[in-house]
């Protein structure tokens, strides 16, 4: 009997573990699909909030619904048709004069100052003449990888698509999603984790919102003051631009980095005099972001520390690249909101 418990145990045991095994294979293969349906819940949550304060206004849900959807949609095709141009044309311009720019730089006085702060051991001309050899040589390599990334960009579009088509029904049925949810849970605690459940997302939300809003002043200031400066010899001030709101969705350290790579950027293309100017701006608006606008922005939002945040954000950016730390964030909001009002006040009754 005892021999047949044991064969009883392992057998079981070992069904436990092909499950386990097969469920975490059909994760991985589902990989892309789970994160269309996370990032479109994501914007779901985050669009709520506007649809919810137009039918505070006598709004009709559906017309809601279609009046934020149209708006989004309309900022981004004329974000598409008003920037892309631009970006792709600079981009273009940037790798054509590529080898030339390696080749005035290597022929540069500050080559050799720069030699002499340097070890010994350090080429720092045979560095960058390797450079431009390597890239005249490996056109059509690089021609390859921009077919690539165009075909990627094609992938994303088309990702693009998907999430705003699950987005869509999402913010439609969101009300019904979140009543089927409460009535999983007993009947005795459903009141609590409604209105716990109800503060987690309305955090998300307005988090989505605000952390797109200070994103999109970035890139807007961002444009403005280098296109002033692009009048002194700037180069590419739209793709620096747009580089600014795309770091600057990610949260504490995306304006810090974004600032960093177009500082130097901008050093190697034109020049320490505007480079100056550049990183005095930089260094001004994070400032005003961190004192002025993100306070305001972010004054309903579930404060996080900001060592959770890098965190987070460094987990989140691991598993799901810029996705993962943009939800990794608001997620580590929820987990301190259930935290402060779930984990704490237990503790404090025993």
């Amino acid at each position: 009997m005892k021999i047949q418990n044991a064969f009883r145990v392992g057998l079981l045991g070992g069904l436990g573990v092909i499950v386990a095994i097969g469920i975490g294979s059909a994760v991985t293969t589902l990989s892309t699909i789970l994160t269309y349906i996370g990032a479109a819940l994501f914007l779901a949550l985050g669009i709520d909030p506007a649809v919810s304060w137009l039918e505070k206004h006598r709004f009709p849900r559906w017309l809601a619904i279609l009046t934020v959807l149209l708006g989004i949609i309309a900022v981004f095709v004329g974000l598409v048709f008003a920037v892309v141009p631009v970006i792709a044309d600079q981009v273009s311009n940037l790798l054509s004069n590529l080898p030339d720019f390696i080749k005035t730089v290597t022929e540069s006085t500050w080559i050799t100052d720069t030699q002499k702060t340097l070890p010994s051991w350090i080429n720092l001309n045979e560095i960058l003449t390797n450079a431009g050899t390597w890239l005249k040589n490996n056109v059509a390599t690089i021609g390859g990888g921009i077919l690539s990334v165009g075909i990627g960009i094609f992938s994303g579009a088309a990702g693009f698509v998907i999430i705003l088509i699950l987005t869509l029904y999402f913010v439609a049925s969101l009300s019904n999603m979140k009543r089927g949810l409460y009535r999983l849970v007993p009947a005795s605690k459903r009141a609590a984790f409604s209105d716990l459940a109800e503060q987690i997302t309305a955090s998300v939300g307005r988090y989505v919102v605000g952390q797109g809003s200070i994103a999109f002043a970035n890139g807007l200031f961002s444009f403005i003051f280098l296109s002033i400066m692009s009048i002194y010899g700037l180069k590419y001030p739209a793709l620096f631009a747009f580089i600014a709101f795309l770091f600057a969705l990610v949260p504490l350290v995306g304006t810090l980095t974004g600032s960093v790579i177009i500082v130097l950027s901008t050093l190697l293309l034109s020049g320490p005099g505007i480079t100056l100017w550049v990183a005095i701006y930089y260094l001004a608006y994070m400032q005003v972001e961190a004192y002025v606008i993100n306070p305001r922005v972010m004054s309903r939002a579930v404060k996080v520390p900001g060592a959770v945040v890098v965190i987070a954000a460094l987990a989140g950016g691991s598993l799901l690249g810029i996705l993962g730390a943009l939800i990794a964030i608001p997620v580590a909001a929820a987990v301190l909101l259930i935290v402060d009002q779930v984990l704490v006040p237990r503790q404090n009754e025993l």
